[in-house]
C-alpha cells in the first residue's frame, strides 16, 4: 500500500477570523472563503490545508468535541531571517492576535515564537539565527 500526505485540516469555530489569521500569514485564500462552512486550499508543492467549522464536523461526526487540555497539533512557518520573526510577531499582536511565547533564540539554533490563531492553535514562526562571520 503506497500512501501519500495530501492534506492538513482544521476544526475552525470562525471561519472568517481563522482565514483573516492565516491571510496575515502570507497564505492565498480568497476573501469570499470567509463565508464558506468547507475551504481548501493547495500550497505550492501539492499539500493541501483545509478548515472546517464545527457544524460541518458535526455533520458527519455528531459526538465529536472540541479538545480540551491542551493542543495536538501545530503549525510551523519559516520567516526570511530573525528580524523577520520578530515583525511578523508585532504585526500579529497589532492585529489583536494572542502572542503564546514571544521570539526567543532557541538553543537548536533558531529564532522562534509561538502564536495562537482564532481557536487557540499554536502557529510557530521561526528562521535560522544568523551566525557571524569569521575573519
Amino acid at each position: 500500500m503506497e500512501l501519500k500526505l495530501d492534506l492538513f485540516g482544521y476544526v475552525v469555530t470562525d471561519m472568517a477570523a481563522t482565514l483573516g489569521f492565516y491571510r496575515s500569514l502570507g497564505l492565498d485564500i480568497p476573501a469570499e472563503a470567509d463565508a464558506e462552512p468547507h475551504v481548501e486550499i493547495t500550497l505550492p508543492g501539492g499539500l493541501r490545508l483545509a478548515w472546517d467549522t464545527t457544524d460541518v464536523i458535526r455533520s458527519f461526526d455528531p459526538e465529536w468535541t472540541q479538545p480540551t487540555g491542551g493542543h495536538r497539533s501545530s503549525t510551523a512557518f519559516l520567516c526570511d531571517s530573525p528580524a523577520a520573526v520578530d515583525a511578523a510577531v508585532a504585526e500579529l499582536r497589532e492585529a489583536g492576535h494572542t502572542i503564546h511565547h514571544e521570539p526567543w533564540d532557541a538553543f537548536w539554533g533558531q529564532r522562534y515564537a509561538t502564536v495562537l490563531d482564532p481557536d487557540g492553535n499554536p502557529v510557530d514562526l521561526f528562521a535560522a539565527l544568523e551566525t557571524p562571520q569569521a575573519g
